[in-house]
Parts: C-alpha cells; sequence; structure tokens
C-alpha cells in the first residue's frame, strides 16, 4: 500500500470513529461547472439579501485561493434526523436546529480529526469549515462521490437521504480522490409540487429569495406579504421538499445526544409559542441555531403565520 493510499484509509477510518456518516475526498481545484451556475443564480438575484453569496467568488470556487497550498478536500457528513419530531399542530422548526448548534459540535469533530491526522502522518496544513466561509459544501460533496445534488439543491445519499449536514477539512497533503456518484431523481417531481411558495424555479435550481428557510431566518426585514398563507406553520427553516422526497424514507435517527432537542421543542403547542418570553427563548434555545433570528425574529414569524 502506498502513503497515499494509507493516509486515505486512516482519515476515513478515524471520521468513522468520530461519527461522521461517511468521508470522501477530492482533488483541491477550481470547480470549473460550478461557476457559470454560481454566477447566473447570482445575476438573477436569487441570493435575496444574502449579500454574502456575492463575496470572495474567486475563493468560493476555488479553494487553493482559500486555503494556500491546499492539495485535498474531505467531505464529511453527519446526520441529525431526529428520533422524536414536534407534534404536528403546532409551529414548525427545521430538524437541522432540533439541539445544539451543529457549527459547534461538527467544529470540534474536525478539530480532532486533524489531530488525529497530525498525529498519524504529520506536519500537515488546513482549514476546517461548517457551512461559515466561502465553501460550496454541497458540490464538493457530490464530487467526493458522497451523494448526489437532488432537484431541491440538497445532497442526496441513497442510503441515508438528505438530513445531514455537510463539512470539510482543505488540507496540503496528497490523498486518493472518490469520484462522483450518478443522479438517481429520475423523473421524481416531488420537491417541486410539494413547495408551497414555488421557490424551486427549475430542477435542481432553487430561488433563495422565495425558499421558507430564506424567510424566516435570512431576512431581517418584513416577510413580504405575498408568502401570507403560504408558510405552512414553518417559524424557523422548512423541511418540506427533504420530508417528500422517496430517499428520506430511508433516513435513521442520528446517535450525537447534543442533537437531542430541548423537551419544551416537542412538546409545546402554538399557544405556547404565540405567548412565548425572552426568558424562555433563551432557555430552550440556549447553545441552539435558532439563535440566528433572535427572539424578535421569531415573534415576526409567528404573528406573519398568525395572520
Amino acid at each position: 500500500m502506498n502513503s497515499k493510499e494509507e493516509h486515505t484509509k486512516l482519515i476515513k477510518a478515524a471520521a468513522k470513529r468520530l461519527g461522521f456518516l461517511s468521508c470522501g475526498i477530492s482533488k483541491a481545484e477550481f470547480l470549473e461547472d460550478e461557476a457559470p451556475r454560481l454566477e447566473t443564480w447570482l445575476n438573477k438575484n436569487m441570493n435575496g439579501e444574502m449579500g454574502y453569496m456575492e463575496n470572495y467568488f474567486d475563493k468560493r470556487l476555488d479553494p487553493t485561493k482559500l486555503v494556500p497550498g491546499s492539495k485535498s478536500v474531505i467531505s464529511l457528513l453527519l446526520n441529525y434526523y431526529p428520533s422524536e419530531k414536534q407534534k404536528s399542530d403546532t409551529y414548525k422548526i427545521s430538524k437541522y436546529a432540533y439541539g445544539r448548534d451543529y457549527h459547534f459540535v461538527i467544529k470540534d469533530k474536525l478539530k480532532q480529526l486533524m489531530h488525529v491526522i497530525q498525529e498519524e502522518i504529520g506536519e500537515v496544513n488546513g482549514r476546517a469549515f461548517v457551512d461559515s466561509a466561502p465553501v460550496l459544501d454541497k458540490a464538493w460533496a457530490a464530487k467526493s462521490g458522497l451523494g448526489w445534488i437532488g432537484k431541491h439543491s440538497n445532497l442526496l445519499t441513497k442510503q441515508t437521504g438528505s438530513f445531514y449536514f455537510i463539512a470539510e477539512l482543505i488540507i496540503d497533503l496528497d490523498l486518493e480522490y472518490d469520484t462522483p456518484v450518478t443522479d438517481h431523481c429520475g423523473s421524481c417531481t416531488a420537491c417541486i409540487d410539494a413547495c408551497p411558495t414555488q421557490a424551486i424555479v427549475d430542477p435542481y435550481v432553487v430561488d433563495g429569495s422565495k425558499c421558507i428557510s430564506y424567510l424566516t431566518i435570512e431576512l431581517k426585514n418584513e416577510i413580504p406579504n405575498e408568502f401570507s398563507g403560504k408558510m405552512e406553520d414553518w417559524m424557523f427553516g422548512c423541511d418540506i421538499c427533504q420530508d417528500v422526497c422517496p430517499w428520506n424514507r430511508f433516513s435513521k435517527p442520528h446517535n450525537e445526544p447534543l442533537f437531542n432537542p430541548h423537551p419544551a421543542l416537542l412538546e409545546n403547542s402554538k399557544q405556547d409559542w404565540e405567548e412565548i418570553t425572552k426568558e424562555v427563548f433563551n432557555e430552550i434555545f440556549r447553545k441552539s441555531a435558532v439563535k440566528r433570528t433572535k427572539y424578535e425574529g421569531l415573534k415576526r414569524n409567528i404573528q406573519f403565520l398568525k395572520n
């Protein structure tokens, strides 16, 4: 076994031990296919108020510009599918935000993985990324053979669907590279048909400015009236396109205790959410991704759903 092969095996085994669902590796190079797609998407203002999507265009497409000297992009998936869900007649929160903020949970695992790499292989430099830098996570995961990008623009895997987080280590070490898998969406249009705001404007193209996740999290101004009656009780994020996807029949509950929800999150009725105080908000969402929308943002969303 050559050293490249050996190092690759070692990294994948360590990722598995740390609880990652899967690990795929790509050569760090310019994402040629993504460049025109990203440019068109931005030119059509499908990023809405997410101005940051226009920043660092070159770095977004080329990891060697983001992490000088980088040679490999290690993509990792971490399952967040819950064993228990909210009751049906309440204001809903996207499943990824049920427990502890994933940024902290995954960053910790990535640090541990980097430590193993440096300990076992020697001087390896690089950076860890969890959805907080100009990295096209889904494109790298697909390039690394971890799944294909579905018509709802999320990464899909035959064995486990799409309820997982994607993260990367971009490092200056040559490794064995994986190859992409084929698309298995076929003629299915379940996600397109189910989206109440018609945010999936074409297969594989989502207009971010129409997406319920964007409206309830990223949008800082008032939610436009055109979406009144179309939000289906989602007060933070939205899982509709994933919930209807046939591949998510294969989702299995995660085994990460930090992703388990506060009991009130599962039990609260609509009235409980409508009457939520800042103190209760801070207690339920103490270390949660829901903090991003802040108490005022959640109240705004609930008020919009009520009207």
